[in-house]
């Protein structure tokens, strides 16, 4: 198990230079892209002129290993209330990440929330996955990380036709839930709405590989706008849907409410599809 606000800390060396080491605590086919994203932005945090992030977005360039990682920020431009940052992580000679980030100063503006929220029960109406799973072992180290309560849980897996290639779960970070630092928190985010991107789709196929799995779609981008933020709130519900799979890509979105159903953060990505190989 890991802890985020550790495992996605950054070290500074000075000139918008830091360095990072990648937990194996969160593996899924290697380091998890949403938390690879989550490291490029506490080091956006840490040089940034500005409290708070507006939006993340990056590209994925490469699978890193559980080693350490370099990352220099640059200022692309500083305004009175905004700012633009640029991320690029390496590890060795090989680029693994790039990414932009919008910070802000935050203030006065025009505010109205019109939202239609998932009618979904809250978490505490709900068993934990660990439960539900009768004490079987989660797939991937990464799954230890958060108690998980999900909205729909089928025993019968895989089902006996195509489902609606949407996810939608109830998350909470363990041992630690939530977190003081609004750039750890902003982490919490951009690791969450890149998680259902694989979920969401796979459901709608998963009834046609009974015995195993055949692809995997590791994300080749991904967007997040942080629309407001909820430090205290241990939960987050993840609304993942993806919609389409053409081409060898798949489309998804991804929305976080709180627990009082305030839309915290929303993005999504592209994912490239591949096949296992020996399937």
């Amino acid at each position: 198990m890991g802890d985020l606000a550790v495992d996605t800390a950054v070290e500074a060396l000075g000139d918008g230079r830091y360095s990072a080491r990648l937990s194996r605590d969160w593996e899924i086919w290697g380091p998890m892209g949403g938390y690879v994203a989550a490291v490029a932005l506490r080091a956006a945090g840490a040089e940034s002129t500005f409290p708070k992030p507006a939006s993340f977005f990056c590209h994925y360039l490469g699978v890193a290993a559980f080693d350490v990682v370099d990352l220099t920020v640059t200022r692309i431009r500083t305004g009175r209330t905004a700012e633009s940052l640029r991320v690029s992580m390496t590890q060795g000679d090989r680029p693994i990440l790039d990414a932009t980030v919008s910070t802000v100063a935050g203030g006065e503006g025009l505010e109205h929330e019109i939202t239609a929220p998932p009618v979904v029960p809250g978490p505490d109406g709900l068993l934990d996955l660990a439960t539900l799973a009768e004490g079987q072992e989660p797939p991937f180290p990464f799954w230890r990380n958060f108690e998980a309560r999900p909205i729909e849980w089928r025993r019968d897996w895989p089902p006996p036709g195509p489902e609606d290639p949407v996810w939608q779960q109830w998350e909470r970070f363990v041992p630690t839930s939530t977190f003081a630092d609004p750039w750890v928190d902003a982490a919490r985010t951009v690791l969450l709405v890149d998680l259902p991107s694989w979920p969401s789709a796979y459901r709608h196929h998963a009834w046609r590989f009974p015995e195993r799995q055949e692809w995997i779609a590791p994300s080749l981008d991904l967007y997040v706008a942080f629309h407001q933020a909820v430090p205290d709130d241990p939960w987050l519900l993840i609304d993942g849907h993806a919609p389409i799979a053409a081409g060898g890509l798949i489309g998804w979105t991804g929305r976080l409410w709180s627990s009082d159903r305030k839309l915290v953060a929303s993005g999504g990505g592209q994912a490239l599809c591949r096949r296992v190989p020996g399937a």
